[in-house]
This record gives structure tokens, sequence and C-alpha cells, in this order.
């Protein structure tokens, strides 16, 4: 049975706290696991939530500030200490190759495992997997940085009220799906487009169009939201965003599951993160992120 879910692994902005890890996602999508911003502690992390380095395919770097990728060298060690018999992917701003280089060799250990370096350098696919196609786009930030889309491509759901009004059944359900058509009944004629499910990963950044364009329709939005709206001011200047903006973003691109995270230490309520997402206008699901919480996508529409 395939599992699509996200565990938070950390969530904290700059510093971690007592409380907040610094950031590092897992998204769990069928049989892959796709890594997201590791930073400082992510090793321990993923102990804590009972992830393994054998289930990483993909790690997605969107940006080399600290928070976001000082846990890379232990996880990449982790990966080649464990012998990952399988390959894995690492995508991250090509600006930044040499802070991954540095970071990968951070300290001497035995290579065992060929990771492939796959940099992101302009908008657009990166790779194209089983069940899924993943996609970047520039994001607003002091320093380069991209998030990341997965898509997974459109199906067909079969209607079987109208496959008894045509007749067909048994074997020939499946014939008319690869085939298209059936003695004069077409695909169309029995079935109706389902939505493939979309999730968006946007870390570090201003508003800008690539925030927009990650979390057009999208069934789960992973954002930052370093400040409350009464800081709007620091948010522009350091490059950021606030609750409301993320919430709004969210409501405008039609976003299911709205996942809020990336909190400076400045606050101490993480309720009012979500009122004020509320109080923008954001009507669907919302989880305020705290480390090791596990958030199932949605179910296919």
């Amino acid at each position: 049975m395939s599992v699509r879910e996200l565990v938070v692994l950390g969530t904290a902005s700059q510093v971690p706290t007592r409380h907040r890890n610094h950031n590092g996602y897992l998204l769990r999508w069928d049989g892959e696991g796709i890594l997201f911003d590791p930073g400082e502690g992510t090793q321990r992390q993923m102990l804590r939530a009972g992830v393994a380095a054998h289930d990483l395919n993909r790690i997605c770097v969107t940006h080399f500030h600290g928070d976001h990728s000082l846990g890379l060298a232990g996880v990449i060690q982790r990966i080649n200490l464990d012998k990952v018999p399988h390959e894995i992917t690492a995508h991250y701003p090509l600006s930044g190759q040499r802070f991954f280089d540095r970071l990968r060799y951070a300290t001497a250990y035995r290579e065992t495992v060929d990771i492939t370096q796959s940099p992101v350098s302009a908008d657009g696919p990166l790779a194209r997997a089983g069940t899924y196609t993943l996609d970047a786009r520039k994001l607003s930030h002091p320093v380069e940085s991209y998030g990341y889309r997965i898509v997974e491509p459109d199906g067909r759901r079969m209607l079987p009220e109208r496959l008894a009004a045509h007749g067909i059944k048994g074997s020939d359900v499946g014939r008319i799906q690869r085939e298209g058509s059936l003695g004069g009944v077409a695909l169309d004629d029995v079935s109706e487009v389902r939505r493939g499910q979309r999730f968006a990963f946007v870390m570090d950044t201003r508003l800008c169009d690539g925030v927009y364009a990650l979390a057009e329709g999208c069934d789960m939005l992973v954002i930052e939201s370093t400040f409350l709206d009464e800081d709007e001011q620091l948010a522009v200047e350091h490059g950021h965003l606030t609750a409301g903006q993320a919430a709004r973003v969210a409501r405008d691109g039609g976003v299911r599951h709205l996942v809020l995270t990336h909190f400076s230490q400045r606050y101490t309520d993480p309720d009012e993160f979500e009122r004020q997402a509320r109080a923008a206008g954001y009507e669907g699901e919302l989880t305020v992120a705290h480390d090791l919480l596990r958030v199932p996508v949605p179910k296919r529409r």
C-alpha cells in the first residue's frame, strides 16, 4: 500500500531552540523518501522519527544557509556508513556548489555510495520518477534559493455505472484502459480524469512569482512563516514570509492543506500563527508544524 506523508524533523529558523531542531523534512511518496533541507541535527531527528538512511532516495536543498544545510555532512556520511544500496540524488543551487562539496567532504570517511549530484540553475523540471515529476522555481532571498514542487501525472478513474451501461466488464476494463477504446466505446465515455496529487516545499523567500507558481493547486504546501504579520517589514528586509502572507498564497492557490513552519525564536505562542493564517482568509486544512510531527498528504480528490 502506498504511503504519502510528511515527516517533520525540525521547524526552527536560524537557530535551534530547546523545543525546535533546525529544519528537516522527509516526504514519503509511495516507495521513495525525499529529504528537504537537512539542517544541523537532522541525523539524530531521523533516528527519533524512525527514518533510516535506507529510506532516502533524493535530497533537496533550497539554499545554503546553515539552518537548511548543515546537516548534510552527517546525513551523507550516514548514507555511506549504512551502505545504502540504491541511487541517491542531491539537488541544490548550482551557485552553492562549493558549499555542497565542503559539506559532503567535511571530514574523513569511507565512501561506499555514489551520490548523484544534480544541481539547480534555472526554473523547470529536474527529474522524472515513477509516480511524479520534480520541478524547481527560483525564490527571493539574500542568497540564491529554489523551491521544489512534486506533481503526480493525471490518471483515469473508471466509472462503474458507465462501464455497466456499455456492457464492459472483466478483462475488457483493462483493455479499454490500455487501448483507449473498445467496440466503438471511447475511454472518455466510461471514465473521468483523476487529478494527480501535488506537493510543494517553499522555504526562505519574500513574496515572488516563484512562490505562487509552486503553490498553485497543491494538495499540500509546506511553507515558511518565519514572522508574524506585525513584523512584516522585518520579513521583507531579511527575505522571509509572515503567517498571513503564507496563508494568502495558499488561499489564492487553492491549496488543500497548508503546513506552516520555520518559526523565529522570538515568538513563544505557536497558536498565533494559526490565528493569523485564518484571519488572512485561508479555510483549508491547516497545520502549524512541530518537530517529529507526521502529516498525511490529503487523499486524491
